[in-house]
C-alpha cells in the first residue's frame, strides 16, 4: 500500500463515526477498502460480511441495519464476550475467572451481579 492510499485510509478511519458502515457510505469504497477502515476503526483485522464486522477470531464485534441500529462486542483473549454496547447508550461489562465461568456483570442500568443465576435472568429481560 503506497503512503498516499495509507493516508486516505487513516484519514477516513478517524473520521467516520457511528453508525460506522452507514458513514462509510459517502466515500464509495470497495469491500476490502471498508475492511482496511473498520480494521483501523477496532484496532485490529477484520471481516465484513453484510452488515456484520467479524474479528480473525469470527468473533462478531459490531453489527448495524439499514435503521442505523447498531450493537458492538468486545471480548477476552478466550472468547468471552466482556462489553456490549448498543446505539440507544445501554451497555454490559463482563468479568470472568480464571477458568472463564463468569463472575460479574454491571450495566449500563446501574445493575451488578454477582452470581450466574442472577446473570442469567438479566440476559432474559
Amino acid at each position: 500500500m503506497n503512503d498516499k492510499y495509507k493516508k486516505y485510509i487513516d484519514y477516513i478511519a478517524k473520521d467516520i463515526e457511528l453508525p460506522y458502515i452507514k458513514s462509510l457510505e459517502q466515500y464509495g469504497l470497495k469491500d476490502n477498502e471498508c475492511e482496511l477502515v473498520l480494521s483501523k476503526v477496532f484496532n485490529e483485522p477484520v471481516i465484513v460480511r453484510n452488515n456484520y464486522v467479524y474479528n480473525t477470531d469470527g468473533n462478531k464485534i459490531y453489527f448495524e441495519n439499514s435503521d442505523s441500529f447498531w450493537i458492538k462486542y468486545e471480548y477476552d483473549a478466550n472468547g468471552n464476550e466482556i462489553y456490549y454496547e448498543n446505539n440507544s447508550g445501554y451497555w454490559v461489562k463482563h468479568e470472568y475467572d480464571s477458568n472463564d465461568n463468569e463472575v460479574y456483570v454491571e450495566n449500563s442500568r446501574g445493575y451488578t451481579y454477582g452470581n450466574k443465576l442472577l446473570i442469567e435472568y438479566e440476559r432474559q429481560i
